[in-house]
């Protein structure tokens, strides 16, 4: 591969995660709007935000599905990560709501 080909080659494949992130962040985005319909619903049930068993089950579904690149380990990660964001909305989101409730008395 010449010097040129190289970056030609280096430039698509940038220009192909660009692409791939933007794709990420719409599912992830979708995700977050998914969370927040289960946050309304844990919040009706007086359910709380954490719940282990699910997080379990989510990882085992990755897992389970996973065909690699990645090791099994590197998307537990992940969705560890991902998991740990969306229960930090639903905190958020409690807190903004009882603080409303808190400023309407």
């Amino acid at each position: 591969m010449t010097r040129e080909e190289a970056l030609r080659a280096l430039a698509d494949a940038r220009k192909n995660i660009d692409a791939i992130d933007l794709r990420l962040l719409e599912l992830l985005n979708q995700r977050t709007r998914m969370v927040e319909e289960i946050g309304r619903a844990k919040e009706s049930l007086a359910l709380p935000i954490y719940e282990p068993t699910r997080e379990e089950d989510v990882f085992r579904n990755v897992t389970d599905h996973n065909l690699g690149p990645l090791t099994s380990d590197a998307v537990k990660g992940i969705f560890d990560r991902i998991i740990d964001e969306m229960r930090t909305l639903q905190r958020m989101r409690r807190q903004q709501k009882e603080q409303g409730e808190k400023d309407k008395c």
